[in-house]
């Protein structure tokens, strides 16, 4: 009879931090403290909440509610203008407390990042551990709350992360996985919206228990490919690694119009400026691309996006206007204002980078 060799478990550690943009301000100006605070724009702009202090959320303030949203539901609320750079700068610091554990980590945004520690170099062993004492050091040299969710793969460690915010540490160890995912309600599985959710929960799907009575087969009929994604995560499957190098998918900017509408020569206009910018940022980083999408907002946020790709990779701005005009000629305008305006590129085909250079773009966050 063959021995069997039984595959390790990895070690996976998902850290999110806690209001990120919010709790920098906070941090860095002791009048914003223990108050609602709402990183974005000002209550009379039409702007958009980048991140909301705890004590602002209790109000029900959201990330990506319009500010003037924001400012209906507390008018005490304090609102100020995010400091980019100042967060980046902070982001670089949390990294580098990851990179004293491991070298495996894959950033996700400014705010959060998987890190596997199946193989950590200081030999602690104890994944748990490890996270605590990441979450320690981001409080002492940083002064800022960090949480984190430990498991085996991505998927449990990121659901995990959330379950005990703000400054949570919460394990899901192998023989929990099953019992976690069955008791956990459907909104809370990473990958599933509100709009899947809503629908689940008219099929009486309102747990992991309930997705996972469904065959695989049914799930894909239902919901297409992700009913695959969906079939093999309520049951803790998730085998995708810890990537290091990130490769950049996309590259975008958007604006928000002062005033809403339909004019083509305006938005023509506010697609100039876009494509210059992104121009710009494409030839930053030594990108160029070969799919073009341009993303539209109207006055009732409903979203529409439309894409062309072409044979030759570019990246300079006549071609992006040139493109998004002809792609905004095809939107019917006459039912509604546009609020606002967004070009990314994606394809990409790097020019002349050294392994080095790839290396930092794929890790500049």
């Amino acid at each position: 009879m063959a021995n069997t060799v039984t595959q390790p478990f990895r070690k996976i550690i998902h850290v999110d931090m806690d209001a990120f943009y919010a709790s920098v301000e906070q941090r860095d100006f002791p009048e914003y403290r223990g108050k609602p605070l709402v990183v974005g724009g000002m209550p009379d702009s039409r702007g958009v909440v980048a991140a909301a202090s705890y004590e602002a959320r209790q109000f029900g303030i959201k990330s990506a509610m319009p500010c003037s949203q924001a400012y209906r539901l507390c008018p005490t609320a304090i609102f100020v203008y995010p400091r980019f750079d100042v967060y980046k700068e902070v982001s670089k610091g949390i990294r580098s407390i990851f990179f004293r554990y491991t070298d495996l980590v894959e950033p996700l945004s400014l705010d959060e990042a998987y890190l596997d520690v199946t193989e950590d170099k200081l030999g602690i062993g104890s994944a748990l551990e490890i996270a605590s004492s990441i979450k320690k050091a981001i409080k002492s040299e940083l002064n800022l709350n960090a949480s984190a969710g430990i498991s085996v793969n991505k998927f449990v460690a990121k659901v995990a992360s959330d379950l005990e915010k703000p400054d949570g540490l919460t394990f899901i160890g192998p023989s929990k996985i099953n019992s976690f995912m069955e008791r956990l309600p459907i909104e809370k599985f990473y990958g599933i919206g509100k709009v899947t959710a809503a629908k689940m929960k008219a099929m009486q799907i309102v747990t992991g228990a309930d997705l996972k009575r469904l065959s695989e087969a049914q799930l894909k009929a239902i919901f297409g490919k992700a009913g695959n994604y969906y079939y093999h995560v309520v049951r803790g499957v998730d085998n995708r690694p810890v990537r290091p190098h990130r490769a950049t998918k996309s590259v975008s900017v958007e604006d928000t119009l002062t005033e809403n509408t339909s004019d083509y020569v305006v938005l023509r206009s506010i697609l100039a400026q876009l494509s210059e910018t992104l121009s710009n940022r494409l030839k930053k980083q030594f990108l160029q691309g070969r799919t073009i999408t341009l993303k539209v907002k109207f006055g009732d946020f409903t979203i529409i996006t439309r894409s062309k790709t072409i044979q030759m990779a570019f990246n300079e701005q006549p071609i992006i206007y040139q493109h998004t005009a002809e792609l905004l000629s095809f939107i019917d305008l006459k039912v509604q204002d546009v609020r606002l305006l967004g070009i990314s590129i994606s394809g990409f085909k790097a020019k002349n980078l050294t392994e080095e250079q790839i290396i930092q773009l794929e890790f500049d966050f």
